[in-house]
Formats: structure tokens, C-alpha cells, sequence
């Protein structure tokens, strides 16, 4: 039985935690609040993991270090830098894998499908602090320090996520009401599902083809935002709503009261034109397939039914 040590535990850690836990292996899921999915594979653990003694401490005999943590929008580039720093020591000095979750905000605008050979050209805040992250972890892999791999996905959806960009307009899409999208509500756009993403992170840490690059998460060829709300319509059996884009002028002006807003003008560009990610270097090298968008769909509807049928038998 191997020991893995997942820190952050939202939709992505909750995931891969239960995905190793299944499996017959011991987790340690470390998150601020101690949180985390039940299972007796699973040990949560409460710590703070920009400290990098609480980080060796629970990383000694591990196999593999994922950082799958998700500061606050807002405070990237203060949280981040000392959360990465701690995890790559913590994998260095324990000899094990360090797996970072990341996500295409390094790569700035481009105007073709993004693979893993694409320069991490960001000129903004938060695709610096990712960018930055990567080269650090790359440096130390070169220096033979520790062996180290990054997996990168567009778009969450899926059981558990509630904060992402779809995720917000699902319950509007299931009430009938008009769903409001950035950008462009018809560019093409890459969603990567939540599961899958687990899925490629555990074979990141245990497969020595994995370490030294990045890999993009095996994901479905691109659908607009109309045609998601739509496609999930139909599989809620309600009619399709009214789709209607925010633009970029009403974003900017929020920003001034809004934090969230503020944040997003940097990435507005991925919801304004066609934004499509290239995985098939993960699915040609490890096999992996993305789950098919229909069952993906599928899932993620019966997740949010059962939490509205859940808060609605807490009401009553």
C-alpha cells in the first residue's frame, strides 16, 4: 500500500483522493478546514501548506505530492508562490513525485489549439504565477532534484465543482431562467470534466513517461457555451433558455465593486473567441480517453439534482 499526499481538498483533491482510496491506497488530504470526502482510505488532515515543515512532516514515505490547492481568484500571486514552493521542497527532500494541477492561464492568447509545445507567453498576473510555478518545478527536474510533471485542463465541470464559469449557470439552465455567459455565448471553448482529470493525475505520479513535461488533460473536442446549456437542457428534459452574453464593458465596469470581476478581465479572451485545448499527446501516450460529453452531462445533472433534493429535505 502506497501513501499519497493530496493537498486542497475541492472537486479535483476529492476526486483523486477517492480514485487512490479505491484503489487500496493510503491518502493524506490536507486542506486548511480539514475537509474532505469519507472513506477509510482517506486521512484529512488540517494544515496550512504554504509551511513547509507541516508539508515535510506529512509528506515523509510518500509516493507521490499533489498540489491540487486553490487559493482565493484574488490572492494568486501572494498564496500560490509560498504553496508551490513548500510542495516542491516537501517532494524534493521526501523523494517523491510532485503532481501540480494547473490550468491554461501560462499560455496568454493564442489563436490556434493549445498543446503542451506552446510557450507559456502570459502576460498577466495569474498566468505569470502560473507560468512561474511550472519553471521552478521544471528547473528541479533538470537539476535532477525531484520528479516532477504538471497536468493542465481547460474549463472544470462535473459532480462537485460549484465555482467554475458552467458550474454557476446550472442552476439557472434547470429553473428556465435566462443563463448569461462571458463572452462570446457561440465560440468554440474546451471543457474538461472533473473525473478525468483525476484519472490523469494518478497516472502522472505513477508513470515515469509522465515527469519532466506537462500533459494536458484528455479532453472532448470544443463545444460553444449555447451548445453546453442546451445539451444539458435536454438531458434535464426543460426547455433550452435564452443565452446571452456578458460583454466585455459590463465586466470591466463590475470590476470596480467586484473582486471576482476584477480578476477576470485578464482571462476574458478564453470566453471571446475559440478556445480549444489540444490532449491528445495524454491519450496517444497513456491511453487515456476523455469520458464522452453525454455521460459527463449526465453525471454532473444527477450530482446537482441530488444537491438541490438534499438542501430542500435540510429545509423542510
Amino acid at each position: 500500500m502506497e501513501t499519497h499526499v493530496i493537498v486542497g481538498a475541492g472537486p479535483v483533491g476529492s476526486a483523486t483522493a477517492l480514485l487512490l482510496a479505491e484503489d487500496g491506497d493510503h491518502v493524506l488530504l490536507v486542506s486548511r478546514s480539514g475537509s474532505g470526502p469519507d472513506h477509510p482510505g482517506i486521512e484529512k488532515v488540517a494544515a496550512n501548506a504554504a509551511n513547509r515543515a507541516n508539508m515535510l512532516r506529512l509528506s515523509v514515505g510518500a509516493t507521490a505530492v499533489y498540489n491540487c490547492a486553490n487559493p482565493a481568484y484574488h490572492r494568486w500571486p501572494t498564496d500560490w508562490p509560498p504553496i508551490a514552493s513548500s510542495l516542491l521542497q516537501a517532494a524534493k527532500e521526501c523523494n517523491a513525485v510532485l503532481v501540480t494541477m494547473s490550468n491554461l492561464y501560462g499560455y496568454g492568447p493564442v489563436n490556434h489549439p493549445l498543446t503542451e509545445r506552446d510557450k507559456l507567453a502570459a502576460t498577466g498576473k495569474k498566468g505569470r504565477v502560473r507560468a512561474n510555478m511550472w519553471a521552478e518545478a521544471s528547473a528541479a527536474y533538470d537539476a535532477s532534484q525531484v520528479r516532477a510533471t504538471e497536468a493542465r485542463a481547460s474549463t472544470f465541470f462535473g459532480p462537485g465543482e460549484t465555482s467554475s464559469h458552467f458550474a454557476r449557470v446550472i442552476p439557472r439552465v434547470l429553473a428556465g431562467k435566462t443563463v448569461r455567459v462571458l463572452g462570446n455565448p457561440d465560440a468554440p471553448h474546451s471543457w474538461t470534466y472533473v473525473p478525468d482529470v483525476a484519472r490523469t493525475l494518478v497516472i502522472l505520479a505513477s508513470d515515469e513517461r509522465a515527469w519532466g513535461r506537462p500533459w494536458h488533460v484528455p479532453t472532448n473536442p470544443p463545444l460553444s457555451q449555447r451548445d453546453m446549456v442546451e445539451a444539458l437542457a435536454d438531458l434535464a428534459g426543460v426547455p433550452a433558455p435564452p443565452v446571452r452574453g456578458i460583454p466585455r464593458w459590463v465586466v470591466q465596469a463590475g470590476g470596480v465593486i467586484s473582486p471576482l470581476l476584477r480578476e477576470l478581465r485578464e482571462v476574458l479572451y478564453q470566453f471571446e473567441r475559440p478556445f480549444v485545448l489540444d490532449s491528445s499527446a495524454a491519450t496517444e501516450t497513456f491511453g487515456l480517453q476523455p469520458t464522452p460529453m453525454h455521460e459527463a452531462l449526465s453525471a454532473t445533472l444527477e450530482w446537482w439534482n441530488s444537491r438541490q433534493k438534499s438542501a430542500s429535505l435540510r429545509e423542510a
